[in-house]
């Protein structure tokens, strides 16, 4: 608890860890682990000897980076970092996973365990630099966990299937001619025209997506103008488009671009559009769900275990590991029962503290029981 409370005072963003990678591996060399080895900048991957040092490994995943949030929750600990915050409690799964290291230290697994603490999480580029760094090859499965505000202290998702989806940016510049504000007729509005992008954009789902398939569009930003009575050349949006399926995720893309290029010609804009590809959908394999699930109720007895009971249209870039590998991503609940249910990535988001201690014993416990059905099987083949 003290570590999450140290790492929330000082969030750093991503890629820009640097001290938080320095505060991590301090905690990370108490507890002597075989291997320690600086990834992706400012990541670490440290390895904890298992058993049977000739077992294949297992990994827990836990991310580090905070958010461009000034916080509001009036802690005690609060952020010390002007426009930083944790709002993504990022700081408890950096907290939690050291926990893990160290009742894996004391009590290991079948085989090796690697610890993982990933960078660049909130702009979906840190788990591709982990894998990049070959540091996980030959890992035969991979956890990770995230904290929920919608469950209470106790209660554990752990479920096989869709549990977050793609998350792709798309970024439209309109471009027409400046003009007077008094005499429009002169120029090309571009705010005029992106006001159009912007609502033609919220047809795609409505109109173009089978009603049955889960999928979001919503534009984020929407910047032009510098002055009141200046009709501006240029007007600049960018959103996100998610998915759960490639078929979706693919036709998201193609209509926002369309879209955007038809309906800005249709003001006489001349319109350019980026798409930046994200996380792809996060699907849980089976196996590695039912190794996290009976992890789960023999720590926590098996009424802790809850469906998710959503769709969550969220990206987490965990899934870009089960593209590699099969594994299994938690919600951990974090709430408190009295504290009410706020939502992440907003000034008063606040995980409790006690939910580092069963992030801690549940992570721990998940890779005991998936190290020792991988060594298992192992032997089987």
């Amino acid at each position: 608890m003290a570590l999450r409370r140290e790492l929330h005072r000082h969030p750093e963003l991503a890629f820009e860890e640097h001290e938080t990678c320095r505060r991590l591996r301090r905690e990370l060399e108490v507890l002597s682990p075989v291997a320690l080895d600086t990834v992706a900048g400012t990541g670490l991957v440290a390895r904890f000897a298992g058993e049977d040092r000739s077992a294949p490994a297992v990994a827990l995943r836990g991310d580090i980076d905070a958010l461009p949030i000034t916080e509001e929750t009036g802690v005690t600990f609060a952020s010390e970092v002007p426009g930083r915050m944790h709002a993504c409690g990022h700081d408890v799964h950096a907290a939690w996973t050291v926990g893990a290291a160290a009742l894996l230290a004391a009590r290991p697994a079948a085989g090796d365990v690697l610890v993982v603490l990933q960078p660049a999480e909130e702009v979906a580029l840190g788990a591709q630099a982990v894998l990049d760094s070959g540091a996980l090859d030959g890992v035969a499965a991979i956890f990770g966990a995230h904290v929920d505000l919608r469950f209470p202290l106790g209660q554990v998702v752990a479920q096989a299937g869709p549990l977050a989806a793609s998350a792709d940016t798309f970024r439209v510049r309109l471009s027409g001619g400046g003009a007077h504000g008094a005499r429009p007729h002169e120029g090309a509005d571009p705010i005029v025209g992106g006001a159009a992008v912007v609502t033609a954009l919220q047809t795609i789902v409505s109109r173009r997506v089978p009603p049955g398939e889960p999928a979001v569009v919503s534009v984020g930003t929407f910047d032009a103008g510098a002055a009141a009575n200046v009709i501006p050349a240029t007007a600049r949006l960018s959103g996100t488009a998610r998915a759960m399926g490639p078929e979706v995720r693919s036709l998201l893309l193609r209509e926002v671009e369309r879209i955007s290029r038809e309906v800005g010609a249709a003001y006489g804009l001349e319109v350019t559009v980026e798409v930046e590809e994200g996380p792809p959908p996060l699907v849980s394999s089976p196996r590695e769900a039912a190794w996290a699930r009976r992890a789960a109720e023999r720590l926590l007895g098996a009424d802790a275990v809850r469906p998710l009971g959503m769709l969550n249209m969220a990206g987490e870039d965990f899934a870009v590991y089960l593209e590699h590998m099969p594994g299994c991503f938690l919600r951990i609940g974090s709430r408190r029962p009295e504290a009410p249910v706020v939502p992440a990535h907003t000034p008063r988001f606040l995980p409790a503290d006690e939910s580092v201690v069963v992030g801690a014993a549940l992570l721990a416990e998940v890779a005991r029981e998936a190290s020792a059905a991988v060594r298992e099987r192992g032997r089987t083949a």
